[in-house]
């Protein structure tokens, strides 16, 4: 069981939830600030203030003023309309990443939706829910606004996902988890679907697996070394030391740490080993030194608001910004 809400989402956090299908709960702190984000925002409408998506209209309408009786439905249109993917669905994995992802950054309590939506997220987890969500078509630089809203779909009794292998319809999902479909109100479909944590799933997978590769790569390397009869000498710590590239250090170290006590190097006699051997700390600590900066990113996109607008009870105010957009993703 992991706790959300209550400190940041590390990677290995994240994993043990993602692949080892690990269960959530959502910490009383984090139940509070979604709850006072909420009540922030309803006292903002029943003042009669003009807040985007809310109270308004969407993109270009957004000076477009939506009448109290019809924002709840503004919201299930938004989902409605923007589930248009197409092609193979993600892969499950992603297609929890995805779910883990927008529970987490919902629970940093700054979206304005009731505690009821982030349980949904939970109780979908929990129960091993992947939203069957289209791997084509998205609008990166509003947020993954297509893969999203299919996911949101399954809240309110639309949609499809996966429960124990079988593809079933939204409505469906619900009712085995004894769930009634969710009536959302103003600004909850909107918080659900402006976000990149479809971008950030896939990016997710991508990099532990990418994580994977290159320690398969050092052990590789080592055992080539191994096979060659190769030198330690290029793997010396002093000879990094001049050429500190933090990836190309640790990878020097790694490679050290693997053979240590190794009886099958040292055995070949020529003056220097290969490029491929020689050059394993340089071409393998630059991968790694790529992935760290990926590392960077999703750690702190994993930890994020990224809907818009943002609810700030502690000070009042409601800011309208794009905290959506996918480049600093796109570009890791």
């Amino acid at each position: 069981m992991t706790v959300l809400g209550s400190g940041r989402l590390t990677i290995e956090r994240a994993k043990g939830i993602i692949f080892d299908l690990e269960e959530v709960q959502i910490s009383k702190e984090a139940s509070k600030k979604v709850e006072r984000s909420y009540h922030m925002l309803t006292k903002a409408l029943a003042s009669k203030k003009l807040i985007y998506g809310v109270s308004t209209g969407f993109g270009k309408l957004c000076d477009h003023p939506i009448p109290p009786q019809q924002q709840r439905q503004l919201q299930e249109n938004l989902l409605k309309s923007d589930a248009v993917g197409v092609g193979e669905p993600l892969p499950d994995a992603a297609s929890r990443a995805a779910l883990l992802f927008r529970l987490n950054s919902l629970l940093k309590g700054y979206s304005g939706v009731r505690k009821e939506v982030v349980h949904y997220l939970a109780e979908l987890l929990n129960h091993k829910v992947y939203p069957v969500i289209p791997s084509k078509g998205s609008v990166g630089s509003s947020g993954d606004l297509a893969p999203l809203a299919h996911l949101a779909l399954i809240l309110i009794g639309e949609g499809e996902g996966k429960l124990d292998g079988k593809v079933l319809p939204g409505e469906e999902v619900l009712r085995r988890l004894r769930l009634e479909p969710l009536q959302l109100e103003p600004k909850e479909g909107l918080a659900l679907i402006n976000g990149t944590q479809a971008s950030l799933a896939v990016g997710f997978i991508a990099f532990i697996r990418a994580q994977n590769l290159l320690e398969d790569a050092k052990l590789l390397s080592a055992m080539a070394l191994e096979t060659y009869g190769g030198r330690l000498e290029p793997f010396d710590e002093e000879l990094h030391r001049v050429r500190p590239h933090p990836g190309q250090i640790a990878v020097a170290a790694r490679i050290r740490e693997i053979l240590q006590g190794s009886r099958l190097i040292e055995r070949n006699e020529s003056v220097q080993d290969p490029y491929c051997l020689r050059c394993v700390p340089q071409v393998l600590g630059a991968s790694q030194d790529a992935l760290e900066f990926v590392k960077e990113k999703i750690e702190i996109e994993m930890n994020s608001a990224t809907d818009n607008p943002l609810i700030f009870p502690e000070t009042g105010q409601v800011l309208t910004g794009g905290n959506f957009h996918g480049q600093p993703l796109a570009l890791a």
